[in-house]
């Protein structure tokens, strides 16, 4: 009795190409606008949840007000571009200097958020400065480990 390569002969299947989900390939569909998309979800994303949360703490449970959904959108675009800015300038610094920096940007946004709760200044600085310390640990142990 002979032994066969499995797919060799009788059970011969036609090649698939892989192609990324949502592709009939050829060059339908617009490369440039899926990549744009990859690149602003997540700071769009972040700067809407960041906007709505900011709104929120500030009318402290009251009405809103044109005031709440000013400083929302405000802080959120801010937020968003402040991420966009970092995320692209990130890779150019060393990890030393890299992680503070992720660290800082997410200690001044939940710091500025606890703010918003009519809690003290130093409680909301020492919470900001927590969140900056864990941001700052995590991902210079990430950096420190990936690269």
């Amino acid at each position: 009795m002979a032994v066969t390569a499995p797919g060799s002969r009788g059970s011969h299947r036609p090649h698939r190409i892989h192609r990324p989900h949502g592709t009939r390939g050829g060059s339908h569909g617009n490369a440039g606008a899926r990549a744009l998309s990859h690149v602003l979800a997540a700071p769009v994303l972040l700067a809407l949840v960041y906007g709505l949360w900011t709104a929120t703490n500030d009318r402290k449970g009251g009405s809103v007000t044109v005031g709440n959904v000013v400083l929302g959108i405000v802080s959120g675009v801010v937020l968003g571009a402040l991420y966009m800015a970092l995320r692209r300038l990130a890779p150019a610094l060393p990890r030393e200097l890299r992680a503070p920096a992720w660290g800082a940007l997410a200690g001044v946004s939940v710091g500025f958020l606890y703010s918003l709760t009519e809690a003290s200044l130093l409680r909301s600085v020492g919470v900001g400065a927590a969140a900056a310390a864990g941001v700052a640990a995590a991902t210079y142990y990430y950096f420190a480990t990936h690269e």
